[in-house]
């Protein structure tokens, strides 16, 4: 059955991307397309998406918003496979450096902007004559648009037959705002309610989705059960009990156009299953590139990721000396808090040759990283998805993770026994577990057959987004039917 599907998201790749929401906003319409799905894409238009090197194009079509004195407009370019994603202009709004505020923070008036911009994605379709049978909504930007389509758009017609699925990237991020903020939404103070837009005394965006939807989802399996806990609820873990019925996990899926070794060209040396010496130049660059000094029998790990506690950086920090007495090096790409930051500058200095640091975002380095590393370290205290392990995969570089949330779906702990397993995982978040998983990973790494089959497995595991669409094909099915 084809449907018409409107996927919503504060952030498409390659257009503009602060997370994984990007990659997966980006990635998984075109596989949609494929399965013969009229699929568009809806974003705002932010300074940044000008750099996508793709063709933006003017429509002249003004979105007026009900509720709003000041109207937008709407611009059209195209994702992978000619999947049509449409732009929501308002300079007031979205003409600023940060796609949600200076690092760390939101913008003072992000109730107005994520509202303003959930009634023109809503205005967008009647201007643009698309009838959607399902708007998929992605994290609490755009967790008004099912309340609007309950309360402010509940008579107009073009909506009678639309569904909606709430996808959940990160339970965390909850667009919690003072109740005052709730005339600029333009919602009646009656939703302003336990079983409505009321959380903790403030309105949040994130419960207005989980309430209104049709359907929601989450990024895999093992984080849908967990959200339901008061571990990794975030205060909402009742609502998704009370849903659970309609409440689904679903694994991310890997961008193979992007994530290849065998055709990345932002790698020094391309290599496959059945090439994985080259492999070896993709580590020798990397060695060169931060100056390590280590022989060919030291393995080569590295961390790609935010530098905060949720990332589990902290047991990294408690396994330092530990991780000192190994034969092993390691290189860390990423930012985060300055206590984190600071840390990895000064072990870098203290330990130079053996331990490289760059604390910055550079998608370019990050591939060249994962292609020249040996292992990946992710030892997350929540992680609903992650897509680094995935990545980490395709390369032929191990992963070692916390047994949590997407972690745990997408990594098989690795049997030199029956050779069968792509990774090493620990469940208890302590240092005593991670090193205990590292050591054995550092075991099987000096048996030179037992880690080329550890990596080809791996290498052979099917994480496309082809496998991952035709599950919300089915689910947006599912949703229509109920």
């Amino acid at each position: 059955m084809k449907l018409k599907i409107l996927l919503v998201s504060a952030e498409v790749y390659p257009f503009a991307k602060t997370g994984g929401l990007a990659d997966v906003s980006g990635a998984l319409p075109p596989a949609l397309k494929k399965l013969g799905h009229d699929i568009r894409v809806i974003m705002p238009k932010y300074p940044c998406t000008a750099k996508a090197g793709r063709k933006i194009q003017s429509l002249k079509i003004d979105l007026s918003v009900p509720g709003h004195d000041q109207k937008g407009s709407l611009f059209k370019s195209e994702l992978a496979d000619r999947v049509p994603l449409y732009l929501v202009e308002h300079d007031g709004y979205f003409n600023r450096k940060h796609i949600y505020g200076e690092p760390g923070t939101d913008y003072p008036d992000s109730v107005e902007r994520f509202s303003f911009f959930s009634q023109a994605v809503l205005e967008a379709v009647k201007s643009l004559d698309f009838k959607p049978d399902i708007i998929h909504c992605n994290d609490w930007h755009t967790g008004l648009i099912p309340v609007y389509l309950k309360s402010l758009y509940r008579k107009d017609p073009w909506f009678s037959q639309t569904k909606t699925l709430f996808s959940i990237h990160n339970l965390g991020y909850q667009g919690n705002f003072p109740h005052s903020h709730l005339k600029a939404t333009g919602l009646d103070e009656s939703l302003f309610k336990e079983e409505g837009l009321e959380f903790y005394g403030q309105i949040s965006f994130l419960k207005g989705g989980l309430i209104f939807a049709d359907t929601l989802s989450t990024v895999s399996p093992a984080y849908s059960h967990e959200i339901q806990t008061p571990e990794l609820g975030f205060g909402m873990e009742g609502i998704l009990q009370k849903r659970s019925d309609c409440l689904y996990g679903i694994l991310n899926g890997v961008d193979e156009t992007i994530w290849n070794p065998k055709t990345d060209p932002l790698i020094p040396a391309n290599y496959g299953p059945k090439s994985l010496s080259q492999k070896k130049q993709c580590r020798e660059d990397l060695i060169k590139t931060f100056s390590l000094r280590l022989n060919k029998k030291t393995p080569l790990l590295c961390m790609i990721t935010r530098l905060s506690q949720q990332k589990g950086i902290d047991l990294i920090v408690a396994a330092k000396d530990a991780l000192d007495k190994l034969d092993i090096s390691l290189v860390i790409l990423g930012t985060g808090s300055t206590e984190y930051e600071a840390f990895f500058k000064q072990w870098s200095r203290n330990r130079p040759g053996k331990i490289a640091t760059a604390l910055k975002f550079d998608e370019s380095l990050g591939h060249r990283i994962l292609a020249g590393s040996d292992m990946l370290l992710m030892p997350s205290r929540y992680e609903p998805c992650g897509l680094t392990q995935m990545y980490a995969l395709k390369y032929g570089t191990v992963p070692i993770v916390r047994a949590v949330g997407g972690l745990k779906d997408s990594i098989q702990e690795f049997s030199d026994k029956t050779g069968k397993g792509t990774g090493f995982k620990f469940k208890i978040p302590q240092t005593k577990f991670f090193l205990k998983s590292l050591q054995k990973a550092l075991s099987c790494f000096h048996q030179t057959k037992t880690w080329k089959k550890l990596m080809l497995n791996g290498m052979a595991k099917d994480n496309s987004w082809e496998f991952a669409a035709k599950k919300y094909s089915r689910l947006y099915q599912k949703s229509l039917r109920s």
